[in-house]
């Protein structure tokens, strides 16, 4: 693709490039739209893969100036919503989370929890972690705040019957079906509801204890009965939110955990110091961006939609990127809101990182439900059946296999400068992992610091195993089948790129099982999969269940040999040390180390503390110490 930079304007606003077909695959924006395309067209060398092959994919671009950044903003994420551009970050709500809807758009509106995409002409209050909860307080706040929830076929079905339903009879609606009610006073019932629901309880009990007074005073007594009523229905809504700050404070609290794939978002809703609705989403990262511009779509991703009302203070675990253009994008935004008095105030919205105080422990409360929901989150992908059955037929596809890879081997090593050369294997058996069938691998004739080496002697040691099988049986085309004694994969993962896979199809083709096992490998710098007689990796979608799967399985691998590896060297760290000390048999050293946690602490003891020891005897105590101590007696000595 050309481009002529001498056309593109050196304004702010957003652009978009489109493939052959004309489908917008990418919509950024700019402070400068010659700026920021030009470094597209630069030394590629420099670029993110992904935007390599963006770029490669795309045959024009366009662009659409605004007045500032703000508007270019706004418009970037109305055409991201609109086109759901392939290269973009997608945003997956996680659990669907419950919102309470006064539909403020109809003549007379009506409260509804509902789920799903928010709409226009209507106010959001929420989300909610439970339905039934948001539901048990709608049915408690209808007796303080009677607005009807009936559907608008049964609204006009009773206004043509001229009678109201049960619930005006049980004091939950105020019939406007049928005029009970006037216009004036629903609005009062919509204004108080709202009220309680963005957490403003004093000025809902100030209110209502006015108008009870008032009409006590005038000698209303079955108005103010009913007034006491509705005040006692709110003090009960008051003890269910959950009071978290002494002051008055009206802030989201957002939490965030994530990995190379996704970021789990989770957020508290406080207002006046309570919180009020809880909700979080999944990003899934398919550009090329780093935490702090990760932190920016997500704020950009909660407030770009429909709020019933802003807060005063964000808070956050870091500084997003472009904190300064969200901040005024944010205070803009208040006057927009259907709060009157919070636009009054002219106050700026503030992003902040807590580091002390109550607003510290709300942030690492929605840290910690951010890490619950990644756990979740991860775990729903690997144990639904559904999810994986379509990761290992996706993977067959990938890999051009002619069976499914039900058993998968993923094999690492781990070292340092070549020295406790180890290896892992972890198995993977229709989607979850065995671990059962995990194994480790000690490394002895392994030339130093040599990976390929390494590889090539823990998988013909392995795979070694089956030489016998395969020569007894006589159909090529067809997987081997477990035994008894011996579990045959279908797949063999390698964690790293083309030169770990050629020593993968080295082994195979000596021990003749290149037939039977296929084989790939997993580089971890672009995420790329490299398959045999492939020069190019193949072509597999980020945030895919098939990606995931590898790369769950690359991970899980390397861990555990980083595990091995470390336990290989603090035995051989202890031993080097403890094991040439007369009187520190097997039994002693493993008391030692189990008492004072590691060979570091131990040097650390005094003599005194040594000889405090029962079961250690006085002069092994005065031998292990001066051992342990040999370079400081050797200092003091010169």
């Amino acid at each position: 693709m050309n481009l002529d930079l001498r056309t593109v304007p050196d304004e702010p606003g957003s652009y978009q490039f489109s493939d052959s077909a004309g489908r917008i695959i990418y919509v950024g924006k700019a402070l400068s739209l010659r700026n920021r395309l030009s470094s597209y067209f630069s030394d590629s060398s420099r670029l993110h893969p992904r935007t390599v092959q963006m770029l490669s994919e795309a045959k024009s671009v366009k662009w659409t100036c605004v007045r500032n950044e703000v508007e270019a903003l706004m418009l970037e994420y109305s055409l991201i919503k609109l086109n759901q551009p392939r290269f973009n970050v997608h945003y997956r709500d996680d659990k669907s989370y419950p919102w309470l809807v006064l539909t403020m758009a109809d003549e007379w509106p009506r409260a509804v929890v509902i789920r799903g995409t928010k709409k226009k002409g209507a106010k959001y209050f929420g989300p909610y972690s439970h339905p039934g909860a948001i539901r048990d307080t709608l049915d408690q706040l209808l007796r303080s705040f009677p607005v009807r929830t009936c559907s608008d076929t049964k609204f006009k079905r009773q206004s043509r019957l001229g009678t109201p339903c049960l619930l005006f009879h049980i004091k939950k609606c105020s019939a406007p079906c049928i005029g009970a009610v006037s216009q004036k006073e629903y609005e009062q019932f919509l204004s108080g509801l709202s009220a309680v629901l963005n957490g403003r309880i004093k000025e809902v009990v100030k209110e209502l204890e006015q108008q009870m007074t008032s009409a006590s005073e005038k000698l209303e007594f079955e108005k103010a009965a009913l007034l006491r009523n509705r005040l006692d229905s709110v003090h009960t809504i008051s003890m269910r939110q959950q009071m978290l700050t002494t002051g008055e404070d009206s802030l989201d609290v957002i939490g965030i955990k994530e990995d190379d794939l996704v970021c789990v978002v989770s957020v508290f809703h406080i207002r006046h110091g309570r919180v009020i609705g809880r909700g979080g989403f999944v990003v899934e990262k398919t550009e090329p961006l780093d935490r702090f511009e990760v932190l920016q779509k997500v704020v950009e991703h909660l407030y770009l939609q429909p709020v019933s009302e802003l807060p005063k203070e964000v808070l956050v675990p870091y500084k997003p990127a472009g904190i300064d253009l969200l901040e005024s994008w944010l205070s803009a935004s208040v006057a927009a809101t259907n709060s009157a008095n919070f636009a009054a105030a002219g106050f700026r919205v503030r992003i902040k990182v807590p580091y002390r105080g109550e607003k510290h422990a709300l942030l690492e409360m929605a840290m910690h439900n951010a890490q619950s929901d990644f756990a979740a989150y991860h775990l729903r992908r690997v144990s639904d059946y559904n999810t994986r059955s379509k990761a290992l037929v996706g993977l067959q596809g990938i890999l051009g296999m002619s069976w499914v890879p039900l058993r998968i081997e993923c094999y690492d090593t781990s070292h340092i400068q070549g020295t406790d050369y180890v290896a892992s294997m972890v198995v993977m058996e229709d989607g979850l992992l065995k671990k059962n069938d995990y194994r480790r691998f000690l490394l002895h004739s392994v030339p130093s610091n040599d990976d390929y080496a390494a590889m090539e002697e823990v998988l013909t040691r392995r795979l070694s195993e089956f030489d016998k099988l395969q020569k007894d049986t006589p159909d090529k085309d067809k997987p081997l089948r477990p035994t008894r004694r011996e579990s045959i994969p279908q797949l063999i993962l390698l964690d790293g790129g083309k030169g770990q896979l050629s020593v993968g199809v080295k082994v195979l083709k000596n021990l003749g099982l290149e037939s039977f096992i296929a084989i790939a490998a997993l580089a971890k710098r672009f995420e790329e999969v490299y398959i045999p007689d492939s020069l190019e990796p193949v072509e597999i979608l980020r945030g895919s269940d098939a990606l995931y799967l590898l790369q769950q399985l690359r991970d899980e691998a390397h861990r555990f040999a980083v595990t091995y590896h470390r336990q290989r060297r603090m035995q051989h760290q202890t031993r080097s040390v403890l094991d040439i000390i007369p009187g520190v048999g097997p039994i002693r050293k493993k008391k030692l180390i189990s008492r004072y946690g590691s060979l570091k602490r131990l040097r650390q003891a005094s003599l005194d503390d040594l000889l405090s020891l029962e079961w250690l005897p006085v002069s092994v105590a005065h031998t292990l110490y001066e051992h342990l101590h040999v370079d400081d007696q050797t200092l003091l000595h010169n």
